[in-house]
């Protein structure tokens, strides 16, 4: 992650362009009549960062997809004002539309506390190693992974030889094959696996 910010940093006016975006982003979501376009232009900056954090197995996984789901929340909130540039329908009777809004409210509140209680349950079993931001960070899983050496080759892997992360993986992952696993890791392991 820090060889990614530090490459982003060299662009020179690019990191520049993508701080004032977020601020920009930012202070609209503060005024409640430019929300909406605070909404709009946080979108693909916070999709963007998700999709980053997930890539290099980042700490944050969790964090930044609540901060896409508020972004979604508010988005959906103002569907009314937004359903007119979106080719997502066409029109419908008054009737309709008060049913579906009486609905809505229940409706909405059982998918976001679905989706929250399956980021949080993905999360927990989606990387069994992580590379973390710093060699300590990673060295520090080690204990807990059931697998201390191959655990300490890849953080030797990323921070010592800088390789990337996907080869480091690739180490990793053949290095527990070699390695015999406790017998409650492993069942873990291939529980994970899947």
């Amino acid at each position: 992650m820090g060889h990614y910010f530090d490459a982003l940093y060299l662009t020179g006016y690019y990191y520049t362009f993508i701080g004032v975006g977020q601020l920009t982003a930012a202070l609209l979501l503060l005024v409640p009549r430019t929300a909406l376009l605070g909404a709009i232009l946080y979108f693909p900056i916070i999709l963007n960062i998700c999709v980053l954090a997930y890539a290099v197995r980042f700490e944050g996984t969790r964090i930044t997809t609540f901060m896409l789901l508020a972004n979604v929340f508010l988005l959906v909130w103002d569907y009314d004002r937004l359903k007119h540039v979106l080719p997502l329908g066409g029109t419908d009777d008054g009737r309709r539309a008060l049913d579906r809004a009486s609905r809505f409210p229940a409706c909405f509140f059982g998918l976001v506390v679905a989706v929250v209680v399956s980021v949080i349950v993905i999360n927990q079993f989606l990387y069994d190693i992580r590379p973390g931001n710093s060699r300590v960070e990673c060295t520090n899983g080690c204990q807990n992974s059931g697998s201390a050496e191959a655990c300490h080759h890849f953080c030797d892997c990323i921070y010592n030889a800088g390789n990337p992360l996907t080869r480091c993986l690739d180490e990793y992952q053949s290095a527990r094959r070699i390695t015999p696993a406790s017998p409650e890791r492993s069942s873990a392991g291939s529980r994970s696996d899947r």
